[in-house]
């Protein structure tokens, strides 16, 4: 199935010059959304993954599902405040400014081999913290796996040294 069919490409949004990616087109297709989660899931599982971790929002999408799918569990990965036991955090620097996200510290173990999702990879922040965060509780990162890869941005060498997999490319920010 070529997922890439099912994702909307919206010019302008959320600021003039950016052409939003967006996954509810694909979300919404009960045989797509299948696929995707299958798709996800597929490369892995002849692998053991404890854990599965995702950032929020759109990861929360994917995660639970395909954690289920690889009978692991999963690990929700969040903003400052947002997780009520003891966290550790790191903060990443985005194009204009930085952010922090936080994982509980008895979310995984250090024996935990930890598959990475998010629904995007972009610039590649947002997944470079999530295996520091991971990698700081000691456990394996085994992959980082993704819908859309934005290939134009240097997503893919800010994880270097990481397997990286993603479903969907895009190669220019002007591709429909």
């Amino acid at each position: 199935m070529d997922l890439k069919g099912y994702i909307r490409s919206i010019p302008d949004f959320p600021t003039r010059g950016i052409m939003f990616r967006d996954i509810t087109t694909l979300l919404k297709d009960p045989h797509a959304l299948r696929e995707a989660v299958e798709a996800l899931s597929r490369p892995f599982r002849n692998e053991r993954i404890d854990q599965v971790v995702a950032a929020e929002a759109r990861g929360f999408i994917f995660g639970p599902a395909v954690a289920c799918q690889l009978g692991a569990g999963f690990v929700p990965v969040r903003k400052p405040g947002k997780l009520p036991a003891e966290t550790i955090e790191r903060t990443y620097e985005l194009e204009y400014g930085a952010d922090t996200l936080t994982i509980h510290r008895d979310a995984i173990r250090p024996a935990d081999r930890v598959l990475l999702l998010d629904d995007l990879l972009a610039t590649g922040g947002t997944m470079k913290a999530c295996c520091d965060l991971v990698a700081e509780l000691g456990a394996a990162v085994v992959a980082c796996v993704f819908l859309i890869e934005l290939s134009f941005l240097p997503g893919r060498q800010k994880l270097a040294g990481y397997r990286v997999i993603s479903l969907v490319d895009y190669a220019s920010e002007e591709e429909i």
